[in-house]
């Protein structure tokens, strides 16, 4: 095996760079980047979300042909989200490729989910770039092939799910609140509440509001000790 971390990804990946630069940049951290080593994987990974997005959405669309657009979009998130492109990442191998200021490694960057999730985006517009839509396509496809077969049954949506169990035992439908919202336009961070009559139900983070409140859902539902997919 190659002691090359970039050769070895290559080849987990099935797909050899034409522009090794796509490759190096797609696993360098911004921490990297602000030490002079080049530079970082931001602008890949915002494609690379949407590159992903498009070839597991047309896939579902092809494969559930009777699905409708709730249970496609549920299948959906499942397949794209954090966890999943951070458990792919580890698959790869990327963790091992990654470019980290000294800091930034020695704080366990290598095993952070949103460090690997993004890397992992980036890597897939790197491919994109480098060979065109039917190559990310097929790269796409066969990492993740593992979490497409097993995902028979689909998480329920964490927002719906805990409406009906608040609403089961008699209450309003919960509220969510915004607690903090940071970092720059292109890349924000937020931090949401969700709350009911009697207060605080769960808080969940994410990039977009709609993530941190399913993370919220999700934190209250484990809370009352409710299983979203039940």
């Amino acid at each position: 095996m190659s002691a090359d971390p970039l050769a070895r990804l290559e080849s987990a990946l099935g797909h050899r760079f034409a522009d090794r630069g796509l490759l190096e940049r797609a696993v360098m951290h911004a921490s990297a980047f602000a030490q002079g080593r080049g530079e970082s994987y931001q602008r890949l990974e915002f494609l690379g979300d949407r590159v992903l997005g498009l070839v597991i959405a047309a896939m579902l669309h092809d494969r559930y042909p009777e699905a409708e657009e709730g249970e496609l979009a549920r299948r959906l998130n499942a397949l794209v989200r954090r966890e999943a492109c951070a458990d792919r990442a580890l698959f790869l191998g990327i963790d091992g490729a990654l470019k980290l200021g000294h800091a930034e490694a020695h704080s366990g960057g290598r095993k952070k989910a949103a460090i690997l999730a993004d890397a992992c985006e980036a890597v897939l517009a790197a491919v994109y770039l480098d060979a065109g839509y039917d190559a990310a396509q097929a790269v796409i496809l066969n990492v993740w092939a593992p979490l497409i077969e097993t995902d028979e049954r689909p998480e329920r949506d964490p927002k719906t799910a805990l409406q009906e169990r608040v609403q089961a035992n008699g209450g309003p439908p919960p509220d969510y609140v915004l607690l903090e919202r940071r970092g720059p336009d292109h890349k924000p961070h937020f931090v949401i509440e969700v709350v009911n009559h009697s207060g605080p139900l769960g808080r969940g983070e994410g990039g977009s509001k709609r993530e941190a409140e399913q993370n919220a859902a999700r934190a209250a539902l484990a809370g009352l000790g409710a299983a979203i997919d039940a």
